[in-house]
């Protein structure tokens, strides 16, 4: 009979969640993850199998809480002001997508969390055609945002560009 978990997998796949945001792929290594979270790396082993397994766990924990986030952020107003509001309540996913690349499934969950979102903005843009090429638009503006904000240096507003895209 194996022994209860005293840390449970969600708490070991938000470690590692932290470590990639903080720094990266590399950062993820059963030693690493063991002395942040407490346990031991045979303990590692024997729930996640491998280090890739470990990592995928948590790179679809991760997911998921993307998916949870947008699913409660559809019910901003379907205006462009709801379109605003639902990209500010979205979760920054730059290490999760840039950790995503190397995993052919994982890289479908990508690209299905931003069609979602993109679908989400097209329904908050109107039904004028071409609404989704630019719900498109203001996602890429977003996320690049997103990437760039550490950067410093004056960056577009998403209100004025939304006004010039409609």
């Amino acid at each position: 009979m194996s022994r209860p978990k005293l840390i449970p997998d969600s708490d070991v796949q938000n470690a590692i969640l932290y470590l990639l945001d903080c720094e990266g792929e590399k950062a993820v290594s059963f030693s690493r993850v063991a002395r942040t979270t407490g346990l031991a790396p045979a303990t590692l082993v024997q729930r996640f199998g491998s280090l890739d397994g470990m990592l995928k766990a948590a790179l679809n924990s991760g997911w998921d809480a993307a998916d949870a986030t947008l699913t409660a952020a559809c019910t901003a107003s379907l205006d462009q002001k709801g379109a605003l509001q639902l990209l500010k309540s979205l979760p920054k996913v730059n290490s999760l997508l840039a950790a995503s690349q190397r995993d052919e499934a994982l890289r479908q969950r990508a690209a299905h969390w931003r069609g979602a979102v993109e679908a989400a903005l097209t329904m908050r843009l109107g039904s004028k055609s071409k609404q989704g090429q630019k719900a498109a638009l203001l996602f890429a503006l977003w996320q690049g945002q997103l990437i760039w904000q550490n950067s410093g240096g004056k960056s577009l507003k998403l209100k004025e560009v939304l006004k010039q895209l409609l």
